[in-house]
């Protein structure tokens, strides 16, 4: 483990762990980069796994962590997908509570120090928080307001966590690694649930996580997204075709609606 410095308001406080995965993220990752590093909670190691890009993302990787050394840096030969960059990550994180934020997602000042309060006040192994959803340029689509707990049967009904605003203990971890499958965070979170038992909601009065949409994204494809939900109910969480046809009905029911029930504008 890198001995960082600590300053008083850090002390005694527990090195956290962020795994972001980069390809390609030359347009965004500088702000991602420094909501990081302006957080209030400090004592923290950023982990950036460039999946071989071929623009300026290494660049802006060797920057921060050539200005920061709590930014360190990882690079893989070829491309290979964002859950081999973050299982990639996950094996080089010695910090105990664990975090995941994609290259192009910045934070909000103090998200670290909210969410790590709850996790010690209250010895939660697994939590999460709103988020607000942005285009391309920044502008307000909407905020998403999960429910204040969820177990694995409320999960395999819906992902409810936002993989950019959830924070979870090691121990809940454990052997669990993200699967090349497509929806890659909710096939982990239901891994993780089952050691976890629950995760929780943060409650905040603002959303303190922004997640960045785009309609060039893998999950935009509906017909495809469909299909990878399916493979996880059968093959991760391994369940019977009736449920797996139950689960997968109230899927598409979701999917008609333009909004989940708990996006609010």
């Amino acid at each position: 483990m890198t001995d960082f410095p600590r300053d008083p308001h850090t002390a005694g406080k527990p090195l956290v762990s962020i795994i972001t995965p980069a390809y390609q993220a030359g347009r965004h990752l500088s702000e991602t980069i420094d909501s990081v590093r302006t957080q209030t909670f400090a004592n923290l190691e950023h982990i950036i796994v460039d999946d071989g890009s071929r623009d300026r993302t290494p660049e802006i990787i060797a920057a921060a962590a050539a200005a920061d050394g709590r930014v360190r840096s990882a690079r893989t030969a070829r491309n290979g997908g964002v859950a081999a960059a973050r299982n990639g990550g996950l094996e080089l994180a010695p910090g105990e509570p664990i975090f995941f934020l994609g290259a192009g997602d910045p934070w909000v000042p103090g998200k670290l120090d909210c969410q790590g309060a709850l996790m010690q006040e209250n010895d939660v192994d697994f939590s999460y928080m709103d988020y607000l959803r942005t285009g391309e340029l920044g502008d307000r689509l909407g905020i998403v307001r999960p429910p204040n707990r969820v177990d694995l049967t409320g999960l395999l009904k819906s992902n409810v966590v936002g993989n950019l605003t959830a924070m979870v203990r090691r121990s809940a971890v454990g052997d669990a690694r993200f699967l090349p499958i497509g929806h890659e965070d909710y096939a982990f979170w239901l891994l993780v649930i089952r050691r976890a038992g629950v995760a929780h909601r943060v409650p905040t009065d603002e959303p303190l996580c922004l997640y960045r949409t785009s309609s060039y994204s893998l999950s935009a494809n509906k017909l495809r997204a469909a299909a990878w939900q399916w493979r996880i109910y059968r093959d991760v969480a391994r369940l019977g075709i009736m449920h797996s046809s139950w689960l997968f009905s109230n899927y598409l029911v979701r999917g008609l609606s333009k909004r989940t029930p708990y996006l609010n504008k």
